[in-house]
């Protein structure tokens, strides 16, 4: 768990935040499964986006107390040993959603994050690719799956560290790992927002800032 002096730094950023209310996935919210977003709800990304950010930016990530010290699986002494990860396009998709949805949490919350685009992926009514799921509905502002596609701002990851790290995560899940954390978890969404959508579908999990869910099942086709 995050220390209680972080803790209370990482809820400051969100004290200035709208209450809770629907978002899509940025930085922690997967996200609207009909990708039909309420035009009034695009001020709550920007300084959502915005708080997170800096959390990240500021060399605070390796401050974080992650739970999974005790799981060599998803340690930080496991991934220092690993040499720089280079992959193909689906390998820069991931470590691109990683970066922007999820640098900012504990190591087993960007595993999850992971887990949830690769779910989708193996999920017929998502679809069938990494790239295509983390850009579905990018097109039209604040109406797709994963909202730093189109939020108007572009996409620099400016912080190696953080971009090595993500690099490293997404080899590892796009390899095989297993995914053990989030019980099939195909939607999150930050404890600083309630989406509508979180009443209906069952909670598989929490971990760090991110709670995770399992969409109920409907009929629906790639």
């Amino acid at each position: 768990m995050i220390k209680p002096i972080l803790k209370g730094i990482v809820t400051s950023f969100f004290v200035a935040i709208a209450p809770p209310v629907l978002a899509d996935v940025t930085l922690g919210t997967a996200g609207d499964p009909h990708a039909g977003l309420d035009s009034r709800l695009s001020s709550l990304w920007a300084p959502e986006r915005r708080a997170l950010q800096t959390l990240g930016s500021k060399g605070n990530l390796s401050r974080l107390v992650d739970e999974e010290v005790e799981d060599p699986l998803y340690s930080r002494k496991r991934l220092r040993a690993m040499p720089t990860a280079r992959g193909g396009k689906q390998w820069e998709c991931l470590t691109e959603a990683l970066y922007f949805e999820a640098r900012g949490e504990t190591l087993k919350g960007i595993f999850g994050v992971a887990e949830v685009i690769l779910n989708r992926v193996d999920d017929p009514r998502y679809p069938s690719s990494v790239c295509k799921v983390v850009n579905q509905g990018t097109g039209e502002r604040y109406r797709c799956q994963f909202t730093y596609t189109c939020d108007g701002r572009p996409e620099h990851m400016r912080d190696d560290r953080a971009e090595a790290l993500v690099g490293k995560v997404a080899k590892l899940m796009i390899g095989g790992m297993p995914r053990k954390l989030t019980k099939g978890a195909t939607h999150y969404h930050t404890k600083s927002v309630n989406p509508k959508w979180a009443k209906v579908f069952p909670r598989t999990t929490t971990i760090g800032y991110h709670h995770f869910y399992r969409e109920p099942s409907r009929v629906a086709s790639r």
